[in-house]
């Protein structure tokens, strides 16, 4: 018990509340203690008797706003979550199994993507979810792309990646993968015009954080493994290990030290977000970008908890002011709502849209032609709820990229890039 109390920073609280402030479900839902009461205070009841656990934990969405807004650097969502995983009563039944199992449904779904998409659009369907899943009738869901990307990089751009002279690696996450590969396949685009060569994480599978939030720790920790080990072969071979999730970004970090208590020292800091990499190489002079000049959009840039944990918000937008045809809106930070599997459950749902509708209103009244994010499940929540059309800062990046001037200052041949992306 010393030891847990030691790695979330425990003791350290000084019972200010700002972390309560700071809590996107203390606004929307009174049935929540706080998270200083759900933390810190209510751990210290917790480590004499497990009775004291409260079920109203399960409010909780994981974003780390509280952590991030704590001036003690209590770990206070790391405190809630493994309370939930340690004391909790509740067991995960069919609809969480679903939710967490993003790997499975993807290999399940991609093969009949059309069929799939269409089925779960019916209002029948939903109906139905909702009633015998508690899947709320009213979301969405993200639609599968027909060819993953992992097939469609083994056939079209494996081969080109040996031509390069530098590498990174690529966790791509389950969503590049199944749902969204034209963002997996703007990365590859993006590090072979500045010239470096792309491998893919050795057996990578889902960074596990919907697995840890529906209750399914041991899971998680299995798959984290697997992650790790690929992640370890990258980073012998010189890689750093490059990412378009923020969530898959923060989770690969700190959560698997954290929540699954696995050992990453070694890896962590390898582990970073393309567009630190990429803002980084170019404001060191290492890379050159050039853009469009018919490229024009103004651009709502909404920061993702994770992110917003991270601290790396500041690349992404930083990276996105060098395309000089880009007006850049900088929404206020705040939680979308959906906190991945979280904003699907019927039980959660209402809270959900009551977190995100000040976001959703700012973003009507941006006027914005994009809102740019690095989280997948933000895009699908702002998307659902405003209309609005959402891409990751990376797809934007590729869009707005003079491919053939990026190529020539980089010294990059044609014969060396990836064309069919």
């Amino acid at each position: 018990m010393k030891s847990q109390m030691t790695d979330t920073g425990f003791e350290q609280c000084m019972k200010c509340t700002v972390c309560t402030v700071y809590c996107p479900i203390v606004a929307v839902n009174p049935a929540f203690p706080g998270p200083k009461q759900a933390g810190p205070d209510g751990e210290r009841y917790r480590l004499k008797d497990p009775l004291f656990y409260d079920e109203t934990l399960e409010l909780c969405l994981n974003c780390k706003r509280c952590e991030v807004a704590c001036p003690s650097n209590v770990k206070i969502g790391d405190i809630i979550q493994n309370a939930r995983l340690e004391y909790g009563t509740h067991r995960p039944r069919l609809r969480d199994y679903i939710l967490a199992n993003t790997d499975l449904m993807g290999s399940v779904a991609a093969p009949m993507a059309p069929i799939v998409n269409f089925t779960l659009g019916l209002r029948p369907v939903k109906s139905l979810m909702d009633t015998f899943l508690a899947v709320d009738s009213h979301r969405t869901f993200p639609k599968y792309a027909g060819e993953k990307f992992e097939v469609w990089f083994r056939k079209n751009a494996l081969k080109q990646q040996g031509a390069f002279h530098k590498k990174v690696s690529y966790f791509h996450g389950c969503y590049a993968n199944y749902n969204n590969p034209k963002l997996a396949k703007d990365f590859v685009k993006i590090m072979n015009a500045i010239g470096y060569g792309v491998n893919l994480i050795d057996k990578e599978k889902c960074c596990g954080v919907a697995l840890i939030s529906n209750g399914f720790k041991d899971k998680a920790s299995e798959q984290a493994k697997i992650n790790l080990e690929g992640i370890r072969k990258a980073a012998g071979r010189g890689e750093s290990v490059l990412t378009t999730s923020s969530t898959c970004t923060f989770t690969i970090r700190d959560e698997y030290r954290h929540v699954l208590g696995l050992e990453n020292d070694d890896v962590r800091d390898n582990i970073i977000m393309a567009t630190k990499f990429i803002y980084e190489a170019v404001s060191s002079g290492r890379v050159r970008l050039f853009f469009r000049d018919d490229y024009r959009k103004r651009l709502a840039y909404h920061t993702p908890c994770h992110m917003e944990k991270l601290g790396w918000a500041i690349y992404s937008t930083s990276l996105l002011r060098l395309i000089p045809g880009v007006d850049l809106l900088m929404l206020d930070s705040q939680c979308c709502g959906i906190a991945g599997t979280y904003g699907f459950k019927k039980e959660h749902y209402s809270d959900s849209q009551k977190i995100g509708e000040p976001l959703f209103r700012q973003i009507r009244d941006s006027r914005a032609d994009m809102v740019a994010t690095d989280c997948e499940t933000c895009k699908w929540q702002i998307e659902m709820s405003t209309g609005a059309l959402v891409e990751n800062p990376i797809s934007i990046l590729a869009d707005a990229l003079d491919v053939e001037a990026t190529m020539k200052a980089n010294g990059i041949y044609p014969d060396m890039f990836v064309k069919n992306v």
